[in-house]
Parts: C-alpha cells; sequence; structure tokens
C-alpha cells in the first residue's frame, strides 16, 4: 500500500497542532505500518519551510520513514487539467495549483491520499481514496 501524504498532516506534526498533531502523526504511523509513505514536491516544499534550515528537511523526512517521489508528467498533465476545469467552472483564484499537483501525484502515484482536506480532494479527484487522520486508529 502506498500513501501519499499531504502537507496539512505534516505540517500538524512539526508545528506540534495541539488540534490536529496528535491524530495526524497517529495516522502516519498506521499508514507507515501499512507500507510506503510517498511526498511530492509541492508537498516536501510546503512543508520545508517549518524547518530551521534546507538542510534537515530530507535526513528528517527520511528518518520517520517518508520517501520523495517526483511529480512526473503525467500527474502534472492531470493536476493541469483538474485546474482548467475548476477556473472554466468558476472557481476562485483560493484553490492554486499546488493543491492539484498534491492530488494529482497522489492520484498517479498512491494507492490513497492521508489529508485532513477531505471534500476538496474528493470533488476533484474522484477516483483517489482519501484517509481522514481523524479516522484513522493506529
Amino acid at each position: 500500500m502506498i500513501t501519499a501524504v499531504d502537507t496539512s498532516v505534516l505540517i500538524d506534526i512539526l508545528t506540534p497542532d495541539p488540534r490536529f498533531g496528535p491524530a495526524s502523526a497517529s495516522a502516519l504511523s498506521a499508514c507507515l505500518a501499512d507500507g510506503d509513505v510517498v511526498a511530492c514536491e509541492v508537498v516536501w516544499a510546503e512543508s520545508a519551510a517549518r524547518f530551521p534550515s534546507a538542510d534537515q528537511v530530507g535526513p528528517t523526512f527520511r528518518r520517520v520513514g517518508l520517501r520523495y517521489l517526483p511529480l512526473g508528467d503525467e500527474a502534472a498533465s492531470m493536476a493541469g487539467h483538474a485546474w482548467g476545469m475548476y477556473r472554466r467552472g468558476g472557481g476562485p483564484r483560493e484553490r492554486i495549483a499546488p493543491d492539484f499537483l498534491i492530488g494529482a501525484h497522489a492520484a498517479i502515484h498512491a494507492d490513497r491520499l492521508l489529508t485532513r482536506d477531505r471534500g476538496f480532494y474528493r470533488r476533484y479527484f474522484t477516483e483517489l481514496e482519501i484517509v481522514d487522520p481523524a479516522s484513522v486508529h493506529g
């Protein structure tokens, strides 16, 4: 089982967020026990902002079992197409391309996506299994 992880879950853990952090940490542990957990460059970069220096990001993520897996052209194309449909449908710019890149990466490279942002990903990536940290019992 391959699980892609969304930035929201990693930020919950890195902050640490008192409200969402414990559930996100437990869910990440459960997903790691089930198989690989991967992050695309968008998640990696957004999460890196929480570290004191850039050279700590990779070693820290690898130590907990997170694997970097690049987007690739198929996922990038899927993301662009979904974002275009969203904008043509009148979607405001509150949803930016990185959200679509994360969803497409998970749809192409993983079996499921671990995220707290369930509604958005369910709407635009209907084939993607969404795992909410609050619903995972490690």
